[in-house]
């Protein structure tokens, strides 16, 4: 994901719109609901402003620039490594683009800083909307997992940060495929995982690339579209789209 000035600053602001959201969007008990599992991608559950707010901390004036950077070269190295099966896992492909993204704006990025940055994509805190969102499907039966790019170190380490342990039935990197989403293999993970169909499975992605992988496996997909981005022009469209995990609680029932 590309984050250009005006999409930073809809991130860092994203706050003041979430807890109203949340309370007109109506989460309520636990319900009946139509998929047997939801599987989460790690954003739309941590928060990753912090990150950006800590880069402009770092480097005033150039937040946003270098986030943008980053994030690009982030995903890049990542596809391009596994293209080329020359495999880096998440990890070492967000470091690399860090290093990158302050070279090509000539930031010094001393070895302080880049600990700095690095370490807080291990202590990210949930979005305000997931704890109450998570308890509700819980409640309601449905099983919870996560399928992310992230080694499972960064997602065990952002899970205990944001205080929901025990919240996941299974928390899957795709490292351990070598393999990063949209691939094919990346997503089966989750079936595999669960024991389940595609179609009792829920995905909740936080890119549109993702919602577009996820559609293209076969998944149910509901695009948690926390930056009301434009869709992907993929050729193919998510089930749903809404702003935060509440929205999607909603989506889940049966009823609809």
């Amino acid at each position: 994901m590309s984050i250009d000035r005006r999409t930073f600053l809809k991130l860092a602001l994203a706050a003041v719109s979430t807890p109203s959201l949340l309370a007109s969007s109506g989460v309520q008990s636990a319900t009946k609901t139509r998929f047997s599992a939801v599987v989460f991608d790690a954003f739309p559950v941590f928060d990753p402003r912090p990150i950006f707010g800590l880069a402009e901390q770092l480097f005033p004036g150039k937040g946003a620039e270098l986030s943008n950077v980053w994030r690009t070269r982030q995903f890049d190295y990542q596809w391009l490594s596994a293209l080329a099966e020359h495999y880096t896992d998440f990890w070492a492909a967000t470091e690399n683009s860090l290093v990158f993204a302050a070279e090509m704006l000539r930031l010094e990025l001393s070895d302080e800083k880049r600990a700095q940055l690095m370490q807080a994509y291990l202590s990210m805190k949930a979005w305000p909307d997931v704890p109450p969102a998570l308890s509700t499907l819980k409640q309601s039966g449905v099983r919870l997992a996560l399928l992310s790019n992230m080694t499972s170190k960064m997602l065990n380490a952002n899970i205990a940060s944001a205080g929901l342990e025990d919240t996941f039935e299974a928390v899957l990197s795709t490292d351990q495929e070598r393999s990063y989403k949209p691939a094919p293999r990346a997503y089966k993970m989750a079936l595999d995982a669960l024991g389940l169909q595609r179609e009792e499975i829920l995905f909740a992605p936080f890119a549109g690339w993702d919602a577009a992988g996820a559609k293209w496996f076969g998944y149910p997909t509901f695009w948690v579209n926390r930056l009301d981005l434009p869709p992907e022009r993929l050729g193919v469209a998510p089930d749903a789209v809404g702003r935060n995990l509440a929205d999607l609680v909603r989506f889940t029932s049966a009823s609809g």
